[in-house]
């Protein structure tokens, strides 16, 4: 008796998507006409006839996520963080047949909303990876019928998986006072339009008030975007305003701490003999800096594959109950950074 076909039988034969031989099938999405013609020749030298409901079934299915990667932020694909969180995401969601399209603005001369491009292309789910919160057209895709997951975004009827990022600064300020001893501390953040910068931004606040820690108002600096530029620009800042040279310096991203480190080198401020540096994430430069950083590690496999569980989970079972939000674990990593 021979094996009975199915999209998925048929997709490993040739090396495809499930979601591929899908949109062959119910002649839409974006398949080109060598691999289309390629589907069609072999389901008809097999004899393959869907079921009526399995036709049903891929009717409402086209085994596509959308993918929003916002530049409003001017982060682009190249940033190290948050393109290990889509590789990921997109490794496992594949594994269950799984495609991921890019949602843009505009096709061609027509511009649509987040929506609209959606609706269009009939994606199952969306995948925010990074985005403005303030962007209406966002908060309607959010708001839709369609399910939806982020590594970055909170809002309400939207499934959020990000780090724990007060565990990552009472992490770091726990080592400074009681590993390293000091009290003298500074702090770089990011731009607070990021969610992550607002909440370390946040527990530092509460974890020097609960100290008792002195600060001068000079002792605090945020940049203006995410690189090391502007890292490089904010410790210059804070060295030519502050007072009293800090002991220890906290910088809210790896990325400004490598210009935090460029910064200090070029005022002939040594790390970590006179000031001492901790990051945020565990980005795999952070080991090859000049000195090695010291930082909080970000689990990203496990942020964007708990993205993909999620995004799955609520596409194949919509009546499921999950948590709105799941915070990961993070931990610290010591290196030459600090003494």
């Amino acid at each position: 008796m021979k094996d009975k076909k199915t999209i998925y039988t048929i997709a490993k034969a040739l090396e495809l998507s499930p979601g591929t031989i899908s949109k062959v099938l119910n002649q839409n999405g974006n398949v080109s006409e060598f691999t289309r013609e390629r589907v069609l020749k072999y389901i008809k030298e097999v004899g393959y006839v869907p079921a009526k409901s399995a036709r049903n079934l891929k009717s409402k299915r086209t085994f596509t996520i959308g993918v929003v990667f916002t530049e409003a932020l001017n982060i682009g694909l190249e940033h190290a963080f948050f393109s290990s969180l889509l590789q990921h995401f997109k490794s496992y969601v594949e594994r269950f047949g799984y495609e991921l399209s890019f949602i843009v603005r505009r096709l061609g001369g027509h511009e649509m909303s987040y929506l609209e491009w959606c609706m269009n292309k009939r994606v199952d789910g969306v995948y925010i990876v990074t985005g403005n919160d303030q962007d209406q057209g966002l908060i309607e895709l959010i708001d839709s019928h369609i399910p939806s997951v982020s590594n970055d975004l909170i809002f309400e009827g939207l499934h959020s998986v990000v780090s724990d990022n007060a565990q990552g600064v009472y992490l770091a300020l726990d080592y400074i006072k009681n590993d390293l001893k000091k009290d003298k501390v500074a702090y770089i953040s990011g731009p607070l339009k990021a969610k992550q910068f607002q909440e370390r931004y946040q527990a530092y606040q509460a974890y020097i008030k609960k100290e008792g820690w002195y600060q001068e108002k000079s002792s605090v600096v945020f940049t203006e975007s995410f690189g090391d530029t502007s890292g490089y620009r904010a410790v210059l800042e804070m060295m030519a305003l502050i007072k009293e040279r800090p002991d220890v310096i906290f910088v809210a991203s790896d990325d400004i701490a490598l210009g935090v480190l460029k910064g200090l080198r070029d005022l002939k401020i040594h790390v970590p003999e006179d000031i001492q540096i901790i990051g945020f994430d565990d980005m795999p430069f952070a080991k090859h800096f000049t000195p090695t950083l010291t930082t909080i590690a970000q689990d990203r496999l496990n942020l964007g594959e708990m993205a993909a569980k999620i995004l799955i989970s609520k596409i194949e079972q919509p009546d499921i109950k999950l948590d709105a939000l799941t915070r990961i674990p993070v931990k610290l990593i010591v290196r030459e950074s600090t003494q």
